[in-house]
């Protein structure tokens, strides 16, 4: 596999980024969509495609750690240079901890894994009301719950500064930061 060059970033770092990243703003999305509206038949879509992500993030962090991270286009300030660090060191850890915190909330809360009709973990129904289900370890699935909601808070200002950030490389520097992770070389 080609790795990346400070010219050119290799076809694998370019899939990697985009569909994890357009995976986690859907899901961010959607989480947020059924949160609100209490839409809780977009859950089964939402964990499964939550579930089948994780492979890819996976995938992604292996390569992120043996590729190294992308050489900046231009040289930037002290404080851009800190500030987007910081940013895609908190995007690599919350595309992690988002969906195993989902997973644990919704496995060991009772409520099972479902990934398109195959089972991952069970539900855990209620033989007293076939409506409910019993948490296997009620603080686990309440801890990753809390941990779940925080954490795509936290996501989502990430996003929102890493899309702002690309955007004022390509807007106000004018540098090929964007064109790069488009596949482009410089």
């Amino acid at each position: 596999m080609q790795l990346d060059t400070p010219q050119q970033l290799s076809k694998t770092t370019i899939i990697l980024h985009w569909v994890v990243g357009l995976s986690m703003i859907g899901l961010l999305a959607v989480g947020q969509v059924m949160e609100i509206f209490e839409l809780y038949s977009l859950y089964p879509i939402h964990k499964a495609l939550g579930f089948l992500i994780f492979f890819v993030i996976l995938a992604r962090v292996v390569w992120r750690f043996k590729n190294g991270w992308p050489t900046p286009v231009s040289q930037y300030q002290r404080h851009e240079q800190i500030l987007s660090k910081l940013v895609h060191w908190v995007l690599i850890i919350g595309t992690i901890l988002m969906p195993i915190s989902g997973f644990l909330m919704s496995a060991v809360g009772g409520h099972g894994v479902d990934v398109f009709g195959w089972e991952v973990v069970a539900r855990n129904p209620d033989p007293v009301n076939a409506g409910k289900v019993i948490a296997h370890n009620a603080d686990i699935a309440g801890t990753a719950h809390t941990l779940h909601g925080i954490i795509g808070k936290i996501m989502m200002g990430a996003v929102a500064l890493h899309i702002a950030g690309a955007l004022k490389h390509h807007i106000a520097d004018k540098d090929n930061t964007l064109r790069r992770m488009l596949g482009k070389a410089v």
